[in-house]
């Protein structure tokens, strides 16, 4: 698990970890909401499960509060929902409360959320730094949202910027044109929204995605993916080529988007990241001492993980064995002020 001599650094926070207080016991369920019991029958790591769903931790869709419960707001298929999940301190039980009309979608998909179709049973460290970064996280499991426009759209706005930009740009939008979470009053934390609907999205006026630092290429493709957003979510019962290709199928959709789009809505182990700025250089400094390592020498490094490649890169983020920084950060701009 992760602990004080296991830092929240910003390689540890791109490779899926956020910080969860440590839990209480569960109360009695708030009125009116839907509750669910889960015992996952192996640990689950909240933090590293779900962190990857965080876009940035001012994140309006997703919430860590004292008592250690992580709250997360999605649009299922029927409708807007919040989520509550916090685990038994003794148990590891699951303690699940939903609401607002999604609420039975959320709770019948919580085994797959904390992890329940993964199977870390079928990775095999073959690297030392991967042994010891997998025997340090027993309660990393690899979520399924179901959900692929949550993960597809938020990735979009990731394209070609600094993360801050992108997490900047998520909640102005989701803020100015989602709605407010519904939840238990006074209970739910503060600034909770769910995010716009699809055809919500693809009806944002230019001038909305220039204040909040979206460029024409950027707000174009996520307009497009809304147009077929149907289409797009059946990629999430599909197999990762077959999801893949489905997702790419939408121009200003490539690998890298779609990649990192079915590593949260299918919770695809061998979802590998190509086209990324940093992290083949991260895994190439890592696992063999080259920092100047593209592409196809990553893929060449992890190929003995097949089947297991994204779990394989997330345990050497985590682990954050990086090469020491040797240029200027890249610079952060706003369009939105021009």
């Amino acid at each position: 698990m992760a602990g004080r001599f296991d830092p929240l650094t910003r390689t540890a926070v791109r490779g899926g970890r956020t910080g969860v207080p440590a839990p209480t016991e569960a109360g009695a369920p708030a009125a009116g909401a839907r509750a669910r019991e889960w015992a996952p029958g192996r640990g689950v790591d909240l933090g590293l499960t779900l962190g990857p769903l965080r876009r940035g931790p001012g994140d309006p869709t997703f919430r860590t509060t004292p008592d250690g419960s992580v709250w997360k707001t999605s649009r299922t298929p029927q409708g807007p929902a919040t989520l509550r999940v916090a685990l038994s301190p003794r148990t590891g039980t699951a303690h699940a409360e939903a609401w607002g009309p999604g609420a039975e979608w959320m709770l019948d998909g919580l085994p797959a959320l904390l992890g329940d179709g993964d199977d870390p049973a079928a990775f095999v460290p073959r690297h030392r730094l991967v042994h010891a970064s997998h025997r340090r996280r027993p309660g990393l499991r690899l979520t399924r949202t179901g959900l692929v426009l949550e993960s597809l759209i938020p990735t979009v706005l990731e394209q070609k910027v600094t993360t801050d930009e992108a997490y900047r740009a998520w909640r102005r939008l989701v803020c100015q044109y989602g709605e407010p979470a519904p939840g238990p009053g006074n209970g739910l934390p503060q600034g909770l929204y769910v995010m716009p609907a699809a055809r919500t999205w693809a009806l944002i006026p230019s001038w909305d995605w220039h204040k909040a630092g979206v460029d024409a290429k950027r707000s174009a493709a996520i307009v497009r993916c809304a147009r077929v957003a149907n289409r797009l979510e059946e990629a999430a019962a599909m197999e990762l080529p077959e999801a893949a290709a489905r997702l790419e199928a939408v121009p200003g959709i490539g690998p890298w988007t779609s990649a990192e789009t079915l590593q949260r809505s299918n919770g695809a182990a061998d979802a590998v990241t190509t086209g990324d700025l940093h992290l083949p250089g991260i895994i190439g400094y890592a696992l063999a001492g080259n920092r100047d390592a593209d592409d196809a020498e990553m893929l060449e490094l992890l190929a003995p993980y097949a089947g297991q490649r994204h779990r394989a890169a997330r345990l050497v983020l985590l682990a954050g064995h990086v090469p020491p920084r040797r240029a200027p950060k890249m610079r952060k701009t706003d369009i939105g002020k021009l």
